[in-house]
């Protein structure tokens, strides 16, 4: 909690008269992050709503145990049942990717729940981690110094917040464990009922970014702390050349 209000206060992504739209999956990440909300409602100076909304692919899924716990700790939840499996059979090619095509209609589905709902912004549940790794996958693929801002507009007008951007991912699964909460793991991925080939460019940047923990134990802190001290004119922007 110490940690997400001083992210929330440098960033300042939940203000007074918020309402804010809670991507809940169910993993460990969403789970943290709307327990972490409701306990932000409890201490924080001002006054905010949120709604947890989870999106259902058409695959099948049972949600039953996430709703009872959303009732049990009185956190407003709406399940939203689409048809995007079906969908996904007829647009992914075998061995094409799969990810972006379920994360965008995800993200389309939120966007339009969230307008639906009167929530002025939508929070998902990126973590420092995630930060690093996407910063790392551009480099090396992409040639972009790129990675994941704590808050956007989004072209729609909503504004996308990360509360747990400044968070280890070591612990929000810490989190999950020591209070036995029973997060959905890899079994409710689509990716498990297709015949395509797995992502593994997330992967390699885990393991390799593992081992340069070991060896620089301060790698994390640093490229956190790196990423709010960019000298821009330094690079190869010709318009950003400081003379």
């Amino acid at each position: 909690m110490s940690k997400l209000g001083k992210t929330n206060a440098e960033f300042e992504l939940i203000q007074e008269g918020d309402k804010i739209l809670v991507g809940l999956s169910g993993g460990k990440d969403s789970l943290t992050m709307i327990h972490a909300m409701k306990e932000q409602q409890r201490r924080a100076p001002f006054r905010f709503e949120f709604v947890a909304v989870t999106i259902s692919y058409g695959m099948g899924e049972n949600y039953s145990d996430l709703v009872e716990h959303c009732k049990k700790y009185d956190i407003e939840h709406i399940v939203i049942d689409t048809k995007v499996y079906e969908l996904a059979k007829e647009k992914i090619r075998k061995n094409s990717s799969f990810c972006s095509f379920f994360s965008r209609m995800r993200r389309g589905y939120l966007y339009t729940a969230a307008k639906d709902n009167n929530c002025n912004k939508v929070a998902i549940g990126h973590h420092l981690d995630d930060a690093v790794e996407s910063f790392f996958m551009n480099f090396i693929y992409n040639g972009q110094m790129r990675s994941l801002a704590p808050k956007y507009r989004a072209e729609n007008g909503l504004i996308v917040i990360r509360p747990l951007i400044g968070m280890r991912e070591r612990q929000l699964r810490a989190f999950v464990d020591e209070n036995n909460l029973n997060a959905i793991g890899d079994e409710a991925c689509p990716a498990m009922r297709f015949d395509v080939k797995m992502p593994h460019a997330r992967e390699k940047m885990k393991k390799m970014l593992s081992q340069m923990e070991k060896e620089f134990p301060q790698l994390f802190t640093s490229l956190n702390a790196s990423f709010k001290n960019i000298s821009v004119d330094s690079f190869f922007v010709k318009e950003k050349f400081n003379i």
